[in-house]
């Protein structure tokens, strides 16, 4: 209801008709009492405010005018305070009733007659990211920071601040007049930073990891922490950020300060992992790398002797992952999986005393179902991944999702941490499932698994995100699956690991806590992969048409100085030869790196290409032509890389190890009927790299062979690796149903 200065019968009866929308009537009046009484002014601002809502917003201005024009400074001041206080109400009154357009007209008229009142702004501000007509440069046009910048006192509604600031954060989170303006706002928090806190981090994380505006993401922490230095959970996020921008030194830095700052021995091993992740991403840090890994394996030691029984949600997420590295230093299985499997139990028991309803709601729920279940019903499949887009593990899984059988699964698609409009193949995934949910939330996605009667849920992630861990630990399906994306989790809410009869070698169970299940022929099954123009060329490159060219192109914690060396004893055997090196990490600490083995190994420097990252997966499948030979890493293997490599015809030398990451390129050779170029040593690595380089008529020989292994290799046929996968899915819950 309106509000009336000096309440009378003139100020009812227009107020009915106000209110019912006769605007006409109400200005009759109005115009009426201003006649009989001249000196009341309440009527002014009423007739003006109708006059504003129909339109003739030069007439509302002269009407506000003129009351005022006779006045002195004092009195005007006092006129001009109880117009604002009408028009604020009536905005307010249309606020409420979701009327923004004209809520937003009055805001406007209330900007004129007091252009610096703050709370105002902020609700204009509001008004146009609800009409969508926010741009970025409203804060300047409205002289928002500036007025919050200036030192003047301000009758500032701290909670209409703070409310505003998430708005346009939600919004127009990068964009450098939000920075601004979340700066602008620091000092009026001074003694409130939680407030601050749980609005500044969950947009950054979003901006971050679901959009991947890194840097903007970190200007935002970097602003929070001008009001708490040393705030541990903002710092942590903050040098994941820093990597995932490509500034390795600066996110090594505050992994550092991180880890000086924490106490607790699972934030020790959190953080720890922090620093290890920055120089084992920049890659040629590998001196620092071991010394930061062995304190990691301590740490983590440690925490299992330790055996901690109700660690926090936060600290549960952080050390799924914290043994991640580890495969990429030493092929170790039989210790390293151990140490996986311990930590993972620690996670698991955590999780079980955390989530214990949800835990006892699902393995209740999942008793029941088994002895209702029908007779002849499809199987419903859930796959769950933040991988399903164009990653590794997207191009890879298509041809499952492409040739399942309709008939006889239901295809559910479980996506997190995905941002459809930024990825055409994330797009096709979408058409591809029967029913799609989408969350970052752990607990709203196990409960949809759960609700959707999932048989078998297949877990693309394995330790690679947190959230997927978490879904995994409730076990919101009876049979919970891992497959493709990395190695085994060793959590033991996995029934199963999907392998075949080479990636993993037979005495493999012994130290595996979930069930190897090995397809007959290969765990990973394609029917090929497009392939784009090149834009590399050897006269671009200022390398000869007759030079021997091997490539090595992969991220930089895969770049084992012991591999990385005896690549460049292969190019110093095999005259005319240079060698190109491509990958995500620091250009400026793989050029040291490589140089500095470059020179122990008496090899000259002008031998070596670095090759950019390319835009698309498809120009980089077409850039390996320029490769007349790929060397594969060790101890961990290419996985995507080398079905590439493989696809494109190309030789390539592998060196196989015991634990899975370092038979990837083996399993998928054999799958292809290539032996030549696996090597189990060493010196087979050489020797096969320099044999390669130096008879051009064997590797003609190997390109004819993959040529031909696309029609009869099972690598190449998705088809028939499906049904692989779907039998298996069909025996998996023969065996649950017919289980006690």
């Amino acid at each position: 209801m309106l509000s009336f200065t000096t309440p009378n019968e003139w100020h009812h009866q227009a107020e009915k008709y106000f209110l019912a929308g006769n605007y006409s009537q109400a200005a009759s009046l109005y115009e009426e009492a201003i006649t009989l009484e001249p000196d009341v002014k309440s009527y002014y601002w009423y007739l003006g405010l109708i006059l504003l809502l129909q339109g003739q917003d030069v007439e509302a201005q002269t009407t506000w005018l003129m009351a005022m024009m006779e006045g002195k400074t004092e009195q005007v001041e006092i006129w001009n305070n109880e117009l604002v206080k009408v028009l604020q109400t009536e905005a307010k009154r249309r606020e409420s009733l979701q009327e923004y357009t004209i809520a937003e007209k009055i805001r406007q008229s209330i900007k004129e007659f007091s252009p610096e009142d703050i709370n105002n702004l902020l609700h204009l501000l509001q008004l146009s990211i609800t009409l969508e007509n926010y741009t970025g440069e409203n804060l300047t046009e409205l002289g928002i920071n500036k007025i919050l910048q200036s030192k003047s006192a301000l009758k500032l509604d701290l909670e209409l601040l703070l409310y505003t600031l998430k708005t346009v954060l939600n919004y127009a989170p990068a964009h450098p007049s939000s920075l601004e303006f979340t700066e602008s706002c620091l000092p009026y928090f001074q003694g409130n930073n939680k407030a601050l806190l749980f609005i500044l981090l969950p947009v950054a994380l979003e901006i971050g990891y679901s959009q991947k505006q890194f840097h903007a993401a970190a200007q935002i922490c970097e602003l929070y922490l001008q009001l708490s230095p040393n705030n541990t959970e903002v710092i942590g996020h903050l040098a994941s950020l820093y990597q995932n921008a490509g500034e390795y030194k600066k996110g090594i830095e505050i992994a550092k300060l991180f880890f000086s700052l924490v106490q607790d021995l699972a934030d020790k091993v959190f953080a720890n992992r922090q620093i290890l992740r920055g120089l084992m991403t920049a890659g040629g840090h590998w001196e620092e790398s071991c010394y930061v890994y062995e304190r990691q394996e301590s740490l983590i030691k440690s925490l299992i002797e330790d055996n901690p029984k109700e660690l926090s949600a936060a600290r549960i997420s952080r050390l799924f992952n914290a043994n991640y590295f580890t495969f990429y230093i030493e092929d170790n299985p039989q210790k390293n999986r151990n140490i996986q499997n311990q930590l993972l139990q620690i996670c698991q028991n955590s999780i079980n005393t955390l989530e214990r309803e949800y835990i006892t709601k699902y393995s209740q729920g999942h008793l029941f179902r088994k002895k209702q279940t029908q007779i002849n019903r499809k199987l419903n499949i859930g796959y769950i991944s933040h991988c399903l887009r164009s990653h590794s593990v997207g191009w890879l899984a298509r041809w499952l999702f492409q040739h399942h059988d309709r008939e006889k699964f239901q295809i559910h698609g479980y996506f997190i941490n995905t941002n459809p409009t930024l990825d055409a193949l994330h797009e096709w995934y979408l058409i591809k499932v029967d029913k799609i949910s989408k969350s970052d939330e752990y607990l709203q996605i196990s409960e949809q698994i759960y609700q959707d009667e999932i048989d078998i849920l297949i877990d693309l992630d394995s330790i690679t995100l947190d959230t997927t861990c978490d879904i995994i630990a409730l076990k919101p399906a009876p049979i919970q699956v891992t497959w493709l994306g990395w190695d085994a989790s060793g959590s033991p809410s996995v029934d199963y690991f999907i392998a075949d009869p080479y990636v993993l070698p037979d005495s493999a169970q012994e130290y595996y806590k979930e069930q190897i299940w090995r397809l007959p022929q290969t765990y990973i099954g394609v029917d090929g992969f497009e392939v784009g123009v090149p834009t590399v060329r050897r006269d671009e490159l200022d390398i000869p048409d007759d030079a021997v060219v091997y490539l090595c192109g992969q991220r930089g914690f895969k770049r084992h100085p012991d591999i990385s060396r005896l690549q460049l004893q292969i190019l110093k055997e095999v005259p005319n030869s240079y060698f190109l090196i491509k990958g995500i990490s620091d250009e400026e600490s793989i050029k040291i790196f490589f140089d500095g083995l470059a020179e122990e190994e008496g090899i000259d420097i002008s031998r070596l290409r670095f090759l950019p990252i390319v835009a698309t997966e498809s120009v980089h499948r077409a850039n390996l032509g320029i490769a007349d030979i790929v060397l594969d890493t060790y101890p961990y293997n290419g996985a995507t890389t080398t079905l590439e490599t493989l696809w494109m015809c190309i030789p390539m030398v592998t060196k196989v190890g015991e634990q899975f990451a370092a038979r990837n390129s083996y399993t998928m050779m054999m799958n292809a009927g290539i032996t030549e170029g696996i090597a189990w040593t060493d010196e087979e690595y050489v020797e096969w790299g320099v044999r390669l380089g130096k008879d051009k008529a064997l590797r003609q020989q190997i390109a004819w062979k993959l040529k031909q292994s696309r029609k009869t290799s099972p690598l190449w046929n998705g088809k028939q690796f499906t049904r692989e996968m779907e039998k298996a899915y069909t025996q998996m819950w023969e065996i649950y149903m017919n289980s006690q």
